[in-house]
């Protein structure tokens, strides 16, 4: 499933498909790909928010 959402991450149709396909084949249900693309979906929302703003990194994660 990490594969699966990096892949729809980059947006490479190749390796959505055939990611689907081996996630499917190790157990995952509809349930959980849609739970997966939701999350997904919200992470990279959020990032492109956060960049657009330009929020500052928290001290709290920096090295």
């Amino acid at each position: 499933m990490i594969y699966l959402v990096v892949s729809v991450t980059n947006g490479c149709g190749y390796c959505i498909a055939s990611h689907t396909t081996a996630a499917r084949k190790a157990g995952m249900n509809e349930a959980m790909f849609a739970e997966v693309m939701a999350v997904t979906g919200m992470a990279n929302e959020t990032n492109r928010l956060a960049n657009g703003y330009r929020v500052p990194i928290d001290p709290a994660f920096q090295d």
